[in-house]
């Protein structure tokens, strides 16, 4: 609930502080005389757009405070609480600009930036008009309007849960259908590569071991020969033959030679070993390089197959093991496609079953109290001097989406016989005007704590309809406030709280000020406002009588 509002150099207000209460605040004056300004500032403070230049001329800035109330579970603190500050009893927006149009705010004394002002305003004050541009004559707002009367959230909750589900599951199902036409788009070469490298049937470091055997025996076929012949060489019919006859002859003749031929014998002997374990290495060498030539063609039949597949898929040899696997994993998830997507389908079925039925109760809930706000306000049509006017909730099908399948539009009749349509398209501004309050006295039949502005909503009526008007404001205000800027004497005596507006000139320099009345200020202003010349004695007594019918 707003209870402070201070202006400072804002158009042309110098000074101006303003103490708000519960209940009806009326605000009267004369055209020009500043009452818009009020709402400028107090829009301006909140971050709505408005105006560019608001600094009064000659001075260095503009300032707005508001004040409000915050009782406990107010919506207003999961705001603040949201932006970091930490809820009050009391909250203070404060918001300056210069000349140059520089703009800088506050809450509760800590910097703030627009967003904050508009997030918390959308909880602190509501402003209607015969151009109400905030909710009522805004069909994208019907639904949600039409929701909060009918007390739909909990409905509203399941519904956005089904639709999450839904649009979960549907996200997926078409994800997968893709993935399925690209599996399909490749299945013939899917099955021809996988049966291909399993009748290959790599295995992990194969190439390396075949290309090293096959280097092995292409060797062996290069030196077979020569170490064939070196142990020809070294064997009994070479040298270990002629070493084995000259030991012979020279053992013959060492007795004879007196000792000389000793050393001689024995590097002989040294001699004959050594070409006996020359003869071994050579044997074993020559078993070892021997081969099937058979065996090599096989190896290099194989080794062709082998990096040829690999060229063909564009991979190195060792990666063959893992890309069958890889396709083999392919080729099993378009093989067990219908299984999976007759799940994934039964699924969503049981998805939109359950949308359905959580939308259907949602759309029963709206078409109740639909119905239900149509004739009250009708019923509130009545006294308003709109007896034959007709209101209806229409109700249409919408796709499926997070909130239900209905489109709401809030429809208007203003004569019998007279076409049905958009409240903007079909009422005039009295009538307008009307319409309006009788939704807000409807739309807020269970809310308490409102700050609620209504600026001229009284406009192109008067008599019996002004008074009529005023008393809905007046019931609108019980339990809340509400604050009216209005040219009707019948809507300003209904006033728990009178503030005149006036307009000064001093000095070539024009400013506004707001003066609280009492009752003789009341009376004269009503008077005023009731015969737009200098006020009678009789006008006075016209002002009292209205004032004693509240």
């Amino acid at each position: 609930m707003l209870r402070a509002l201070e202006i400072r150099d804002m158009v042309i207000i110098d000074r101006l502080d303003l103490a708000f209460q519960p209940g009806l605040n009326v605000l009267t004056g004369e055209t020009g005389a500043g009452k818009s300004i009020l709402l400028d500032a107090l829009g301006f403070v909140l971050g709505w757009r408005g105006r560019a230049e608001v600094v009064r001329q000659g001075a260095e800035r503009a300032e707005v405070t508001a004040v409000f109330d915050l009782p406990a579970g107010h919506p207003a603190r999961a705001i603040l609480q949201d932006a970091g500050w930490a809820p009050e009893d009391e909250l203070i927006l404060r918001r300056t600009a210069s000349p140059d149009g520089r703009k800088q705010a506050w809450v509760n004394d800590r910097r703030a930036g627009a967003e904050v002002l508009r997030n918390l305003s959308d909880h602190l004050v509501e402003l209607h008009g015969q151009q109400d541009d905030r909710g009522l004559l805004d069909a994208k707002m019907h639904r949600h309007l039409l929701d909060q009367f009918a007390s739909a959230e909990p409905l509203i909750a399941d519904v956005r849960s089904a639709w999450t589900a839904l649009r979960d599951l549907g996200r997926r199902a078409a994800a997968q259908a893709e993935a399925r036409a690209a599996l399909a788009a490749e299945e013939d070469f899917l099955r021809h590569a996988v049966a291909e490298l399993q009748t290959l049937d790599p295995k992990a470091g194969e190439e390396e071991e075949l290309d090293v055997a096959r280097r092995l025996m292409q060797a062996a076929a290069r030196i077979g020969d020569d170490i064939a012949r070196a142990k020809q060489a070294v064997s009994g019919d070479g040298a270990e033959g002629m070493v084995a006859n000259a030991i012979r002859w020279l053992d013959g003749a060492a007795g004879q030679a007196d000792g000389r031929l000793d050393g001689a014998l024995d590097a002989l002997g040294r001699a004959m070993d050594a070409l006996g374990e020359a003869e071994q290495g050579i044997e074993s060498c020559l078993e070892a390089l021997s081969f099937d030539p058979q065996r090599l063609e096989q190896i290099e039949e194989r080794l062709f197959a082998i990096r040829g597949l690999a060229r063909k898929h564009n991979v190195l040899p060792d990666d063959l093991v893992p890309l069958l696997v890889t396709l083999s994993a392919r080729l099993a998830a378009l093989d067990g496609a219908e299984a999976e997507d007759a799940a994934l389908a039964k699924a969503l079925a049981a998805a939109e079953a359950q949308y359905d039925s959580v939308a259907a109760a949602l759309t029963a809930r709206r078409s109740a109290a639909g119905l239900q706000l149509s004739q009250m306000i009708e019923a509130e049509l009545a006294p308003l001097k709109m007896e034959r006017a007709r209101f209806t909730v229409a109700i249409t099908p919408a796709p499926r989406g997070a909130e239900g399948v209905d489109e709401v539009t809030f429809i208007a009749a203003t004569n019998p016989g007279a076409p049905a349509g958009p409240l903007s398209k079909v009422a005039s501004g009295g009538e307008l005007s009307r319409f309006l309050l009788a939704l807000k006295v409807c739309l807020t039949k269970d809310q308490s704590g409102l700050t609620m502005i209504f600026d001229e909503i009284d406009r192109g009526v008067g008599g019996g309809t002004a008074d009529a008007v005023g008393r809905r404001l007046l019931a609108l205000a019980d339990g809340g406030q509400v604050l009216v800027v209005t040219h009707s004497p019948q809507v300003a005596a209904l006033g728990d709280y009178h503030w005149r507006v006036e307009k000064h000139v001093e000095n070539g320099v024009t400013t506004s000020r707001v003066v609280p009345l009492d009752t003789d200020a009341r009376v004269d202003e009503i008077a005023r406002m009731l015969s737009r010349e200098p006020v009678s004695e009789a006008m006075r007594i016209a002002a009292r009588e209205l004032m004693a019918a509240r």
